[in-house]
């Protein structure tokens, strides 16, 4: 029995993206971000990864599609 396909790990799209990406994604400074993971106050929160922000790529794209995840 063959096991299903699996591409391999570096093909696959990440979950989250460091705090940089994210903004230069969003089109805003990393700071921007920072304050809204420090104030929880932005439309999107981030996750924390051994003490280091990480901000899900599903809710970056359902921001840039015009709202909040």
């Amino acid at each position: 029995m063959k096991a299903p396909y699996s591409p391999p790990f570096a093909a696959t799209l990440p979950e989250v993206l460091t705090t940089d990406e994210a903004a230069a994604a969003l089109n805003r400074k990393p700071q921007t971000l920072r304050k809204w993971a420090c104030l929880e106050n932005g439309p999107i929160r981030p996750v924390r990864i051994n003490g280091r922000l990480a901000w899900r790529v599903a809710e970056l794209q359902a921001l840039l599609d015009g709202g909040a995840a």
